[in-house]
């Protein structure tokens, strides 16, 4: 009777190894495939060798969304839906789904790399809580696509001159931002910008640098004012079914393998800004992108004032009364985790 005894546990021992074998198949929504060099460079290499950057045994999809045919907006429903595990939020369009997001990244409050890293750290836990509870979601990081200035194809010479004009947004905070200067905030997906620009159908829009250099914005606009309103605040997110059924051990790795993508991110980030300020205007050094010709406007004291003083005069009061429509608790905790900081 010894035999069947040892043969049993071997077996037995043997369905043990292979259930601990996790074999991991993700889905992955990524950035538009033409927003820049962050998605090109850094994000869709990551997540193709995903494997070697977290130790895991998986197998990656992984698909620009503008590739997949899927408006950049649906980035929260995708993930609620269970269509892909992980997608590349774009912070500033799904902030339209779950307005806690927006408080990551208001009008005036990110005006510099060493901010927005300071001001996301605090609020980032409330932004999961929210799509845990609201998306079945959970948030694994958030970076910057990089500060975000102003390019128009009529000369301007700073914010006094949008008075009137049609200025592309990428969010509800910056809507009403220019609401306030007298213009009309346009909100329109990354990949039509460069041809309306060229048409006409709107005269300024607002990105990083980096992204209008890939796109090909300089070619319709003459003129940039490099004064940072936002970073652009993105993010990593997971389908929770999809990470509940992760053991430990692997949601553990994948979180370290994430945490690694998003800092690389944050100081690749700001070296393209550098960059690519450079390259929009015909300077040198130019690595990273195409040469252009755009006259780069001095920023005056005035308009910096205006956007500091964004944060208290426009950008919060309107945020706050939209998101605790939604959710109660907002404004409060917005201004016990990020709003002390700033002595508001």
């Amino acid at each position: 009777m010894v035999k069947p005894i040892l043969l049993a546990a071997a077996a037995a021992i043997s369905c043990v190894s292979v259930a601990q074998a996790e074999t991991l198949s993700f889905t992955v929504l990524g950035q538009p495939a033409g927003s820049g060099k962050i998605a090109q460079d850094k994000e869709a290499p990551f997540f193709e060798a995903l494997a070697q950057h977290s130790g895991l045994d998986v197998t990656v999809q992984y698909r620009p969304v503008d590739v997949a045919g899927i408006p950049d907006s649906d980035g929260l429903r995708v993930l609620r839906s269970g269509l892909f595990d992980i997608v590349s939020l774009r912070g500033p369009q799904v902030s339209r789904d779950e307005p806690t997001i927006l408080g990551l990244d208001l009008v005036g409050l990110n005006t510099s790399f060493a901010a927005g890293k300071v001001h996301t750290e605090a609020f980032v836990d409330t932004v999961d809580a929210r799509l845990q509870e609201r998306f079945n979601a959970k948030l694994l990081g958030v970076w910057p696509a990089g500060p975000q200035v102003i390019f128009c194809k009529p000369e301007i010479g700073g914010l006094a001159d949008l008075k009137g004009l049609k200025v592309r947004v990428g969010d509800q905070s910056a809507a009403n931002f220019m609401a306030g200067l007298g213009a009309t905030g346009v909100p329109m997906p990354f990949g039509e910008v460069q041809q309306a620009l060229s048409r006409g159908v709107v005269d300024c829009a607002i990105t990083g640098p980096a992204s209008a250099n890939s796109a090909g914005w300089p070619e319709a606009a003459t003129t940039v004012l490099p004064l940072a309103l936002q970073l652009a605040v993105n993010g990593y997110a997971i389908n929770l079914d999809t990470w509940n059924k992760m053991s430990p051990d692997a949601q553990e790795k994948l979180q370290a393998a994430i945490d690694g993508l998003v800092s690389d991110i944050w100081a690749y980030s700001e070296e393209l800004y550098e960059d690519a300020m450079r390259c929009n205007a015909g300077a040198e050094p130019c690595t990273q992108g195409k040469k252009y010709a755009l006259k780069e406007v001095p920023v005056s004291e005035a308009d910096i004032a205006t956007v500091s003083a964004a944060v208290s005069g426009t950008s919060l009061p309107v945020w706050a009364k939209q998101c605790n429509a939604v959710y109660a608790g907002c404004e409060e905790e917005w201004r016990a985790k990020v709003g002390a900081k700033l002595g508001l």
